[in-house]
């Protein structure tokens, strides 16, 4: 779902300025080692839930040679009023218009061509469902469907009553025992599950049952009774909540922080920690296993290839930081402009719920970055799932998916390993480096990503307790994408190979503008893996 910033603040300045120097990239292969995640390598809307609009073996196979594991796959808003027994939903951004939906066939399909890939769905926590198409407003005349005001109540008249039944918790989980008992699909690939989507909004999108007097606390109640019942029926269930919808959203519920009885003030996502944490503590059930956040940036370039600092970068200002103002003991900081949301829900976890509550992160949504030349959209994309990998984020599925992301995709999943080791750069915001062992600790891969716009960069990198052989390594290079897709499949794409040479334990190597490097180097000994979670 896509929602405009409030307020617009001020612009980038075009390109990176870096100074003529070498760039000097260390990594330590004992240092900091961490599971990487396969989720963070998802994607948003890839298959079909219409059987007579079956997803062609031409895309199973797409998908499969890109390397995606984990598929997002129930619509964001549409999955809000969802009835699964009846496979129906009301579509808030279609003038509230029920159309048929079967989630059934949709994971079906899925479990029989990619059984290899996490699947994730929704329970709905609004408690109405839609029930009946019959009242459907006819828009294809008006603006097929997708005009400026489709937003608007249409549907039956405006009589939520005869498009919308109830939908107690219990039917809201009732999918769960549907389909692992009855339709005996495979719980391993079903672990991850939204709960519901941007309920800070809902009061836009879903205004015919919710209105701007609907509370948090109202929603969080919602929640947790869902919440506890799902855990009891499928104890493996990671639940994916709340789904925050945009840097505005992340910390207003209606417009505005969030005031307890007792006056005090919060956030909406401090709020959600809180009071999950307080219910967590009262009920011994764990009710949020992945923070789950969206993001629509609305960037230029050079906004672009830095905001993936949003995340964790305690230093970085974010040009468009708007809702991040309302943080602190005023309703207003007009100073506040470090967002690092990340890195604060880690503090706020570990206040709330303790040192080891074994909550992660995830991204859902993402879009509205600046999409027209697949270069910066390829560095935009290598540097969130370096900067993932990096942090332990456990789910990445952009909803927007733009030419130069089949490539990169492809690249990390192949190339890249499944244990983070420390990297750093004596400039990072114009040449990240992030580093990764194979499981058996006999391969490094360093990828870079040179996020200049204008000129190539020198790079000096140097192993730390990684033992290379002197001669040379692979590399495998992205740059100077077309506008039109080239990725096809796992043997026809636009990776470039050659080899870059060693002496030791070090390499020297130009980068051209705008790129993504991938070097795999082979270990004359051993690399020990430990400490991992």
């Amino acid at each position: 779902m896509i929602l405009k910033f409030p307020l617009f603040i001020s612009s980038l300045c075009i390109g990176i300025v870096a100074q003529s120097q070498t760039i000097q990239i260390s990594v330590d292969a004992l240092l900091g080692q961490k599971k990487i995640s396969p989720s963070i390598y998802g994607r948003n809307n890839s298959t079909s839930d219409n059987p007579s609009k079956p997803v062609s073996a031409a895309q199973w196979q797409l998908l499969k040679d890109a390397g995606v594991k984990l598929l997002r796959e129930n619509q964001g808003n549409n999955a809000t009023k969802y009835n699964w027994r009846k496979k129906l939903s009301s579509h808030p951004d279609w003038y509230n218009n029920v159309v048929h939906h079967d989630w059934d066939y949709a994971a079906k399909e899925m479990q029989r061509n990619v059984p290899e890939m996490q699947q994730m769905w929704a329970l709905p926590l609004l408690g109405f469902v839609a029930k009946d198409s019959s009242y459907n407003f006819n828009c294809i005349p008006l603006d097929n469907c997708r005009g400026s005001n489709n937003e608007a109540n249409f549907c039956a008249n405006g009589d939520a009553s005869k498009y919308l039944e109830p939908w107690a918790p219990d039917s809201a989980v009732g999918i769960l025992n549907y389909w692992l008992k009855d339709l005996k699909l495979n719980p391993k690939s079903l672990v991850y599950w939204n709960m519901d989507n941007e309920a800070e909004i809902w009061s836009e999108k879903h205004d015919d049952i919710i209105t701007k007097t609907f509370s948090a606390e109202e929603y969080i109640q919602k929640y947790v009774a869902v919440a506890k019942r799902a855990k009891a029926i499928f104890p493996e269930i990671k639940l994916v909540g709340p789904a925050f919808s945009n840097e505005w959203r992340w910390y207003n519920w209606n417009e505005v922080k969030i005031e307890t009885p007792n006056g005090q003030k919060y956030t909406w996502v401090e709020y959600f920690i809180k009071r999950i944490a307080e219910e967590q503590k009262a009920s011994g059930v764990k009710l949020v296993d992945v923070l789950d956040f969206h993001l629509y940036p609305e960037s230029d370039p050079s906004l672009t290839l830095q905001v993936h600092r949003i995340w964790y970068d305690t230093s970085w200002v974010f040009p468009k930081a708007n809702g991040i103002k309302r943080l602190g003991p005023t309703d207003w900081n007009d100073y506040q402009n470090k967002e690092f949301i990340f890195e604060r829900c880690k503090n706020w976890l570990r206040q709330y719920m303790g040192e080891n509550n074994g909550v992660t992160f995830g991204v859902s949504e993402y879009g509205q970055i600046y999409k027209d030349d697949p270069n910066v959209v390829a560095c935009w994309y290598a540097s969130h799932l370096g900067t993932f990998a990096e942090n332990d984020v456990e789910l990445f599925s952009p909803w927007d998916w733009y030419t130069g992301m089949w490539e990169v995709i492809h690249l990390f999943t192949k190339y890249a390993g499944t244990v983070r080791v420390a990297s750093s750069s004596s400039m990072n915001d114009v040449v990240s480096a992030y580093s990764s062992l194979n499981p058996k600790g006999d391969s490094l891969t360093i990828i870079l990503v040179n996020k200049d716009l204008e000129k190539s960069q020198d790079v000096s990198l140097s192993l730390s307790n990684f033992m290379a052989s002197n001669g040379s390594a692979t590399m495998y290079r992205l740059s100077d994408l077309p506008k039109t897709e080239t990725f096809i499949s796992a043997s026809n794409n636009a990776l470039k190979q050659s080899n870059v040479t060693i002496v030791n334990n070090k390499v020297q190597i130009s980068l051209p503008k705008l790129s993504i490097s991938a070097i795999v180097i082979k270990a004359k000994k051993v690399v020990k893996i430990i400490g991992l979670k």
